[in-house]
């Protein structure tokens, strides 16, 4: 995308066509600035645009009236510079990504056992006896651990799923590995047991799993049996086992089995799966996450594998699935709202300034404070913003009057056509691209979802010579901005070396070596206290945590209302959208759909094919609306629907959020779906 297709389409025009064909238009070759004269984007040069955020942040009352957004694809070390240049200027205002999706692990996790992060590794799954995978479709958000799983069935492994949706690849894997799978069009069976949840079903039926193993314990040990409890574990690693007990005893089977919607059959073939296994992985994705108990939804699934030991032995723990690359890096090397004092004190020592301790913004802080003006300016490291928020609507008008807002990108995307008074477009290399410093090419590193770290060099040639890479973008915004600084940004342009130096003096114990042990083949573990039974919390143990009743969401009295969960198709990569079609689910051509329970349908005069409006049920006097969604019979549970992420996410409210993380309950979203008059139709097919 060149400077004479932005002279081509006037922003206004941009903001009609889809994100779909947004994305289509190809590589961003050089940095861009909104000209408000003539509604379209105007190169400038690399030194104008450092200038200009410069003098926007350094005109601002407060520093906290600047957010810095990070997607999880900000390497560690641009990551690391990144909350390092916004401390110095003076400021933990941090929305993140993983704010919307699991920071309920990043809450629920520490609590439980002492770390944010999963206790797996990938060879963890081939020792597994049997895994469970919660509110998580891995064959379209997760495909690298399809095999992992094909793997698994094949030798024998039991796979139980909890997904209100039949998903194809969790009934069914080919591998493309397998080259007779693929010669015969031949394929594996995944799931062992298919638990078609309701939507926010899934703790109820963990609490029905774990009544159902505390009283075959019971009656195990009234027969003078072995305990079916890892008693030893209980006993030395974990405090709040009477009390968890205690509450799961008295849970009512009829609120488990109607909240959860499953059958008591089914939950006990499952308990005894778990209770014959001897190590048990379980996975859970934004399902468990992205309701208003999401935390207590994490903790749940801990407890479960609390009751045999199932954490910190091989083939056996909690799997956490995060999507970008680095989500779970960003936040390591220091990305976040909320700092502890111990690294704040020695990020200062290293770099000699004294940090800023008042908590900052999260992305529902950030999203508040800019509709009530308190929010002037936004620097997005990466991904799609606009798109991805609650209240869509609201906060758009909100971006619009921010004095400046800055995107780091490689394509063009919503984000950057809904932007402040002032905006620019700032072009990065992508991670498949060479990477050429002064002292040579360069690499930059990542942590996955299992604390490994490695190194990822480019071997394409950039798509112009005037793309900057991330850690470019951000000492060049540093050096413009911050004066009173000794720090040598140009230093750490130069050599990313030294960036990971300054990494392992912040963070000694789990960085030593950085830079060695970057060179070594697959890279290396991060320390995973919870890995080796070492609990860091607040007793020194893991800790079970009660889940007072059954329901992940508050219960709504209107009884038209259907709870709505957000997904995504098979072609999608969070909101990036790679096609329109869904072919797993039978979608063609469209993405403003709505999957319903075909009883549903029948029963609100919805014929299969018919367009509906969908409305939220918050009760706060707020109109959230969308209208024109095609209706689609599906297999799902009666009182259950599901749309694509980001198409529905206006009908999801800012204040709709996990309690604790503050996370939007995306996936729990109460709404009535009424079929469209045929007026309505016509003036609809019309727009």
């Amino acid at each position: 995308m060149t400077r004479e297709f932005f002279a081509t389409w006037p922003v206004g025009e941009l903001e009609r066509q889809s994100d779909y064909w947004l994305e289509e238009q190809g590589r961003l070759t050089e940095p861009m600035r909104y000209d408000q004269a003539t509604d379209r984007y105007v190169p400038v040069s690399w030194d104008e645009a450092f200038a200009l955020i410069a003098r926007e942040l350094r005109a601002l009352a407060d520093p906290n009236e600047a957010e810095f957004y990070t997607s999880g694809r900000t390497s560690n070390e641009a990551a690391f510079l990144y909350q390092l240049f916004a401390r110095l200027y003076g400021t933990n205002n941090f929305p993140d990504c993983s704010n919307m999706c699991h920071e309920p692990t990043s809450v629920g996790l520490p609590e439980s056992i002492g770390i944010g992060k999963g206790t797996v590794v990938l060879e963890d799954f081939e020792h597994a006896d049997a895994i469970f995978i919660l509110g998580q479709n891995p064959g379209t958000n997760s495909p690298r651990m399809m095999t992992e799983l094909h793997n698994a069935s094949r030798r024998g492994a039991p796979i139980i799923v909890f997904n209100p949706l039949k998903e194809r690849a969790l009934e069914r894997f080919a591998a493309p590995q397998d080259p007779i799978e693929m010669a015969t069009f031949g394929s594996t069976r995944i799931a062992s047991e298919y638990c078609q949840v309701k939507v926010g079903g899934d703790t109820a039926a963990l609490k029905g799993i774990m009544k159902l193993v505390l009283e075959a314990d019971d009656a195990a040990r009234a027969a003078g049996r072995p305990s079916i409890l890892d008693t030893a574990f209980i006993a030395e690693h974990t405090d709040g086992f009477e009390a968890f007990a205690a509450d799961i005893r008295q849970s009512a089977w009829e609120d488990i089995l109607s909240t959860s919607g499953l059958e008591r059959a089914q939950l006990e073939r499952v308990a005894q799966v778990y209770m014959q296994s001897k190590a048990v992985i379980a996975c859970y994705g934004m399902g468990i996450t992205q309701h208003r108990l999401g935390t207590d939804n994490v903790q749940q699934v801990v407890n479960l594998l609390f009751l045999r030991g199932n954490i910190g032995r091989p083939g056996a723990g909690i799997c956490p699935v995060r999507g970008h690359s680095n989500v779970q890096g960003d936040r390591t090397v220091g990305v976040g709202e909320k700092p502890k004092p111990a690294f704040l004190d020695r990020l200062g020592r290293v770099f000699g300034f004294d940090p800023p301790r008042a908590h900052g913004h999260n992305v529902v802080h950030a999203l508040a404070a800019m509709l009530d003006g308190r929010a002037k300016l936004f620097i997005g490291m990466g991904g799609n913003f606009v798109a991805a928020v609650p209240d869509k609507p609201l906060v758009q008008e909100a971006m619009r009057k921010l004095r400046l807002t800055v995107a780091v990108t490689t394509k063009l995307n919503r984000g950057h056509l809904v932007h402040g008074r002032a905006a620019l477009i700032l072009p990065c290399l992508a991670r498949s691209e060479i990477d050429f410093q002064k002292s040579g090419p360069q690499s930059v590193t990542v942590e996955d979802s299992m604390s490994m770290v490695h190194a990822s060099g480019g071997l394409l040639l950039p798509a112009s010579d005037q793309l900057k890479s991330e850690v470019a973008i951000v000492c060049g915004m540093a050096r413009a901005t911050l004066r009173d600084t000794s720090i040598d940004w140009q230093a750490f342009e130069d050599d990313y070396d030294r960036i990971r130096d300054k990494i392992e003096e912040v963070f000694p114990d789990l960085f030593k070596d950085f830079n060695a042990r970057i060179r070594q083949p697959g890279g290396f573990r991060l320390p995973n206290g919870a890995s080796e039974r070492v609990w860091r919390t607040s007793t020194g143990k893991a800790q079970f945590i009660v889940f007072r009743g059954v329901d992940e969401d508050p219960r709504v009295s209107h009884p038209e209302m259907l709870r709505l969960a957000t997904v995504r198709s098979h072609d999608q990569y969070n909101t990036t959208i790679y096609s329109m079609n869904d072919r797993y689910r039978g979608v063609y051509g469209t993405r403003t759909v709505i999957f319903m329970n075909k009883d549903d349908m029948a029963a609100r005069g919805i014929a299969p094919q018919a367009l509906v409006e969908i409305e939220a049920l918050y009760g706060d006097r707020v109109e959230r609306r969308v209208r024109g969604f095609t209706a689609l019979p599906y297999e799902l549970q009666r009182g259950c629907v599901a749309a694509y992420y980001p198409e529905a996410n206006p009908l999801l409210a800012l204040a709709h959020h996990d309690r604790k993380s503050q996370t939007p309950a995306a996936k729990s979203i109460p709404v009535l779906v009424r079929a469209m008059a045929a007026q309505a139709q016509a003036t609809n097919a019309a727009e």
